[in-house]
């Protein structure tokens, strides 16, 4: 099968200003963390990436470890980028990360520069490119020295392996501390990747105000919770869901029965809306001009045709804010 992308494709897409950048990313971004690996459908995420890309979604976020198994991800991005985009490389936003856990021994993980430096040349390989749009650090480290991290970052760009500098997981004085660095070595920061959620909002605090000071732009990611924000939960934890099978970063006591009864009463609001749960959750983080893209996950292109359906309507009365904020705080 040749792939032809759709003419249309920028037409009903919206864009946004990334901080204070040349850079407009959409509304939207696909994230390839699960879906992408060596044990998913090759035509399955590749059907996905087709549709992405026809939807007008320029920016695809991987890191270094994901899949499963890890490198797995961006090896089969870059076996479809060169297979079905090549002739579209310079109108994608290709992104990756390091800063967890990639290989054995000393320097396969957190943020020295031996192992940024190093994670990213495998990163290219990979993916079998030449350079990266941002390369993110993907956590802090509290024992490297925040000034080695933020150099690694700085030489990456300066010999030409990324354009751009993301941060994620970092929450406000080490973003300012990271900032400041970036901004005396002259590689700004252009964005930041915190998980944000109607159920995880900890950046409403300082960093959304520390971003906008700054003008850097933010990428939430795990919007809908883990799930928890659709429809799937709204009668307990199924058998066969993702949360009680439990990879390890999900376990039955997140869906607890009081946040599954705040779903209830938000998808009520969602259905008044004609929104799905999911559809309203992202729009409530699209609601606010300090967030760039909002990172979304798909295991099939119908579920990010679902999570497209958002845009149609990130508008939310006051009533409907007040409502919501009374929902999650009881």
């Amino acid at each position: 099968m040749i792939y032809t992308a759709k003419p249309n494709r920028y037409k009903s897409m919206q864009y946004r200003r990334c901080g204070n950048s040349g850079i407009k990313l959409s509304a939207l971004s696909l994230g390839l963390w699960h879906n992408f690996g060596g044990v998913d459908v090759f035509e399955n995420y590749r059907e996905t990436l087709h549709f992405a890309f026809d939807s007008g979604i320029t920016h695809y976020d991987l890191a270094n470890n994901y899949g499963p198994p890890p490198g797995s991800a961006e090896e089969n991005f870059g076996k479809i980028l060169h297979q079905d985009f090549k002739n579209h490389r310079d109108e994608m936003i290709i992104s990756t990360k390091a800063g967890y856990t990639m290989w054995d021994g000393p320097y396969g993980d957190w943020g020295s520069k031996k192992y940024l430096v190093s994670s990213l040349d495998q990163s290219l390989k990979r993916m079998n490119l030449d350079y990266v749009d941002i390369f993110y650090h993907h956590r802090p480290d509290p024992e490297t020295p925040l000034e080695e991290t933020m150099a690694a970052l700085d030489l990456i760009v300066r010999q030409g392996k990324a354009l751009y500098i993301g941060l994620s997981n970092y929450k406000t004085p080490e973003f300012e501390d990271a900032v400041s660095i970036l901004k005396r070595l002259g590689t700004p920061c252009l964005i930041h990747q915190p998980k944000y959620s109607m159920f995880e909002r900890w950046v409403e605090d300082s960093l959304l105000n520390a971003l906008e000071k700054h003008q850097v732009g933010c990428i939430p990611f795990s919007p809908l919770a883990q799930g928890l924000l659709t429809n799937k939960y709204l009668n307990g934890v199924p058998e066969d869901s993702r949360l009680a099978k439990s990879h390890g970063f999900l376990t039955e006591s997140y869906a607890t029965p009081d946040k599954i009864e705040k779903v209830k009463k938000l998808n009520k609001i969602a259905l008044n809306r004609e929104q799905s749960l999911a559809q309203m959750a992202i729009a409530w983080l699209l609601k606010d001009d300090r967030i760039t893209t909002v990172l979304v996950g798909a295991s099939k292109a119908s579920q990010l045709a679902d999570s497209l359906k958002s845009l149609d309507n990130i508008y939310f009365e006051e009533y409907e804010l007040k409502e919501i904020d009374e929902i999650l705080a009881g």
